[in-house]
Formats: structure tokens, C-alpha cells, sequence
């Protein structure tokens, strides 16, 4: 038994019978949707044509929210349905990153992630889901794909189908009969503009919270700058008086004018944050660890200033970890009620490991306990570099983000902590004497050539899909551009490596490392933000 949709594209009529059916089924809260309409224009004018598409969740059989989830919030049933139960999600968003589809949301009532579950109780008492009993034109079929005697079955034999997104190998289970690409490839359109009737653009239940606020008082009510700021009338306004006949479908280009929201960037500073204090806390230990290993002598206090800083970084690491989180409260979750296909979890558990074996080694040295040190000198060592690269494993598995999907990733992260560990001991210097400077210095300049390799390869690779190809664009010539060039390539990489090899001196090693930080912190809010601007429905 395996359940699906199909969705005939001939038949809908763009009612939004399904959506409004969908929230009073499941109480969905105003300013998000599981299931919604998505309408795009195509044509030129006056020939011009609207096409609608319902949007929800694909139930895929490889679904990669059920994989990154690391409280097993998202299941799959048997009867295929991708289910989930809000009693165990800590809102950690990572199921929106890994969905292709946009499918997922937080609750704003109980700050959980949810979707459309198939209105899996109704299936259990022997009734089809909501949206397909209210649909007028039976432009929703649902039922068992495995079963030839049902209409979905007989459907998907019959008709060509179209899924969304099939190189992303999650194998959905919605299929669209005379499905459009301009509709369904979120990338062949640009967001919708902010119009009076398309107020989704401005956020889902737009009017219905404005009216909500309105509906104790009299006063006057401007339709128009409900919708429009200032400046967006006078441009509407301008391209009306310049042209009588004018709306956007121009040249032939389909444009969206309904659609869900942009959710926005999900992982925001929390988590670049959470990297970078990741990154040192890995190098905090990484860098004296090469330094016993190329047999310089490392002092006992340079070693307390290791696992100190390791472990300082890494409970900062914490913190931003939790508070990135929307149901902190239940992060124990993440270790107590683990899914281990999760990357995060088995961060997790690298982060628990690490920081245990870092206590362990800051004891013996403060008590001079000098055996078994080389062992677990080599093991925390494993664990430092899994903690400094996990992320990258992590990030692979947020599917929906193209970018993320490079093999380098692992490899930036690395050096990044390789940089990071070598900076903090730079500053180290300020407070105490260490006698293998020249390896920082060495080791700095290596990583930093190697960071700018690592760089040019993420940026110049063929990139496997637009979206990825986007993102490149949107860092070297558009919105990050500045940045990126200024701070991440000049202040971050190229002026530290210059002083480095010409002015190599004590205090201009200080000098670097901050530079070097500087530029480690950019990249990694770059590299986090940007994928998330790209619209995934």
C-alpha cells in the first residue's frame, strides 16, 4: 500500500477550496498554509493565460525531512504517508531545509514544524483526505497507487504525469497531470509582485491580520496602502501612466501572482555563529595537537590554554545551537530520543564526546597526570576534526539548498578551523609566551592559500543546477558582492597572507589573526545566508 495525490491541472479552476478546506480540518493558524493554490501568468497581452497549481507536500519515498530530523518528528507510515508528531520536534527548521518543495512551516501557536499529513485521520476511519472531498471540479484524486482497481492507480497508468523536482532522487508521490514548468520550477518565474490580490506576497493571511486588528475600531481603511508602500504605488502608478494597457506579463514572461511567502532566511546568525565558534573550538585543540606532533615542545600552560579555549568555544557553540532553536526546552531530545541518520544528532553527540575527552585532557594536565596522554591525545584529535566537519554532512543533507550539495564542504570547513585554531593562538601570544610562533605563523599561510583554493573551486565548479549557479551570482555580483569581495577575499584572506609573507612580526601577527576571524565569520554567513534566498516553490 502506498498513498498519493494526483493533481489534474485540467480541472482546477484555482478556488482555493482545498487550502481554506485544509486549515479548518487541521486549525491551521493564519500566515501559513499546508496546502495552497500557486497561480502563475503566461502569455503576452491581451493573450494571456492563468495556470493554477496545489502545492503541498510530495509524501516522497525517500523523503529527506524524515532523514535530517533528529528527533524522528517525521516519519514515514507504512501506507507511505509522511507523518509527523509535534510532541517531539525542538524546531531546529532543518526539515525546511532539506524539503525541495517548501512544504514545511513552523507553527506559530506551538513553535513546531508541520505540513500536510494526508489528513492521515481520516484515512484511518476509511474517508479521503479534506481537500479532496471539498474540491468541486475533482481535480484532487487520492488513494493507494499500489492497488489497480483505484482511480489513482488507473490515473497515473493512463495520463503523463509531471513531478516537481525529480533530480533531486526523493521520488515523490504528487503528480501533476498536464503540469506547466513555468508553474511548477519555482526558478521560471520571479516572485510576485506586491499587488492588491496577491497579498501572499506580503505574507500569508495578510488582510486577515490587518482586519483582525481593525475590527474593534472605526477608522478609515486605505485598500491600497495595505498592500503598497509609498514608493511601490508611485512605481505602479508611473508604469500605468506610461502605458494604459500594462501589467507584468510582458514579452511573453509568466510571472507568479499567487503564492506562498518567502519564509525568509531560516538558519540565520545563530547558526553562522554556532560554525565559527565550532571552527575554533576544533582548532583551538587541532593547532597544539599538530605542534606535539612535529615534535615542537609544547608547555603545560599552552596546553591549559587549549582545552580551555576549546571548551569555552564549544559551550558558546552550545548556546547558539539552542537558541537557534524554536522549542528549545526539548533539546535534550536531540541525545535523549536520537534518529542517527540525522547529521545533527550525530553533532551532537561529536560535540558531547569532544568536549568530554577536552575536560579529560585539561585535568591531567592541571594535575600533571602525564600517562595515556599520547592516546587520548590522538583520539581527541579524531573527534576535533569530526567536529569541525560534520556540518558539512549536515548541510549535504538539507537537500533543498543546491549549494550546500558541493564536495568541498567538508574541506572549507576544515580549513576554516585549521585558520580559526591558528588565529586564537596568534592572540594567545598576548597573554603568554609559545615558543612555536613560526608554525602558527607556517601553518596560517598555508591555510590561508589553501582557503582561497577551496574558495575558487566552490565559486568556479560546475555547479549541478541553476539554483546553485544563482547563489555563485548572488555572492561575487549581487547582493553578498560587497562583502564577499571586501571583507571574506581582501580583508579576510589576501591582506593577511600579505602581511604574513612581507611583515611577519609579533604584533602583525596579532593584526591577522583578528583579520583572519574577521573573514572566517563573513564567509560563513555568506555561505549559510545565501542558498536560503533562493526560492525553493
Amino acid at each position: 500500500m502506498k498513498y498519493g495525490f494526483v493533481i489534474d491541472n485540467r480541472k482546477c479552476i484555482g478556488c482555493h477550496a482545498c487550502t481554506t478546506a485544509c486549515k479548518s480540518e487541521h486549525d491551521v493558524p493564519i500566515g501559513v498554509n499546508r496546502t495552497y493554490v500557486k497561480q502563475v501568468e503566461k502569455g503576452e497581452f491581451p493573450n494571456t493565460r492563468r495556470i493554477f497549481s496545489v502545492m503541498r507536500c510530495n509524501h516522497c519515498t525517500d523523503a529527506p525531512c524524515v532523514d535530517i530530523c533528529p528527533v524522528e518528528a517525521l516519519y514515514t507510515r507504512e501506507d507511505g504517508i509522511v507523518d509527523f508528531d509535534n510532541n517531539r520536534c525542538i524546531g531546529c527548521k532543518s526539515c525546511m531545509q532539506a524539503c525541495p518543495y517548501d512544504a514545511l512551516y513552523i507553527d506559530p501557536d506551538n513553535n513546531t514544524a508541520a505540513k500536510c499529513n494526508y489528513c492521515a485521520h481520516r484515512i484511518e476511519v476509511g474517508r479521503e483526505p479534506a481537500c479532496v472531498t471539498v474540491c468541486p471540479e475533482h481535480a484532487i484524486i487520492a488513494g493507494d497507487m499500489e492497488n489497480p482497481d483505484t482511480e489513482i492507480s488507473q490515473l497515473l497508468a493512463r495520463e503523463q504525469v509531471t513531478v516537481r523536482k525529480p533530480e533531486k532522487g526523493t521520488n515523490p508521490n504528487l503528480f501533476y497531470i498536464d503540469g506547466d514548468f513555468a508553474s511548477l520550477n519555482p526558478e521560471a518565474t520571479d516572485k510576485s509582485g506586491d499587488f492588491l490580490w496577491n497579498s501572499q506576497a506580503r505574507g500569508v493571511g495578510h488582510y486577515a491580520k490587518a482586519a483582525e486588528k481593525m475590527m474593534h475600531t472605526n477608522d478609515d481603511v486605505n485598500l491600497l496602502n495595505m498592500t503598497l508602500d509609498n514608493d511601490m504605488q508611485a512605481a505602479y502608478h508611473k508604469k500605468q501612466t506610461e502605458n494604459p494597457n500594462y501589467i507584468d506579463v510582458l514579452n511573453g514572461k509568466a510571472r507568479r501572482v499567487y503564492d506562498t511567502p518567502d519564509k525568509g532566511i531560516l538558519w540565520g546568525w545563530e547558526v553562522s555563529a554556532y560554525v565559527m565558534t565550532k571552527a575554533i573550538a576544533a582548532g583551538a585543540f587541532l593547532i597544539p595537537f599538530l605542534a606535539i606532533l612535529l615534535g615542537y615542545e609544547v608547555s603545560d600552560t599552552a596546553k591549559l590554554w587549549s582545552a580551555s579555549l576549546s571548551l569555552g568555544f564549544l559551550a558558546l557553540t552550545g548556546l547558539f545551537l539552542v537558541m537557534d532553536l524554536d522549542r528549545p526546552d526539548r533539546f535534550l531530545n536531540v541525545l535523549l530520543r536520537p534518529q542517527w541518520k540525522s547529521w545533527l544528532v550525530k553533532g551532537g553527540y561529536i560535540i558531547t564526546i569532544f568536549g568530554l575527552l577536552a575536560s579529560v585532557w585539561l585535568a591531567m594536565t592541571f594535575f600533571e597526570i602525564k600517562v595515556g596522554e599520547t592516546i587520548l591525545l590522538w583520539i581527541t584529535a579524531f573527534f576535533g576534526v569530526m567536529l569541525a566537519i560534520y556540518t558539512a554532512f549536515l548541510f549535504a543533507q538539507a537537500k533543498g539548498r543546491d549549494f550546500w550539495q558541493s564536495p568541498s564542504l567538508a574541506l572549507h570547513m576544515l580549513v576554516h578551523s585549521v585558520m580559526a585554531g591558528a588565529a586564537i593562538f596568534a592572540l594567545v601570544t598576548l597573554f603568554t609566551d609559545i615558543s612555536w610562533t613560526g608554525l602558527i605563523k607556517t601553518t596560517l599561510i598555508v591555510a590561508l592559500i589553501v582557503n582561497l583554493f577551496t574558495l575558487i573551486t566552490e565559486l568556479t565548479m560546475t555547479h549541478p543546477s541553476t539554483a546553485a549557479h544563482a547563489v555563485v551570482v548572488m555572492i561575487t555580483k549581487g547582493r553578498y558582492k560587497n562583502l564577499f569581495w571586501m571583507v571574506v577575499v581582501l580583508i579576510g584572506n589576501v591582506l593577511p597572507l600579505i602581511i604574513l609573507l612581507v611583515a611577519p612580526s609579533a604584533i602583525m601577527l596579532v593584526v591577522t589573526a583578528v583579520l583572519v576571524l574577521i573573514g572566517i565569520y563573513a564567509t560563513e554567513k555568506i555561505w549559510i545566508e545565501a542558498p536560503q534566498r533562493i526560492p525553493l516553490a
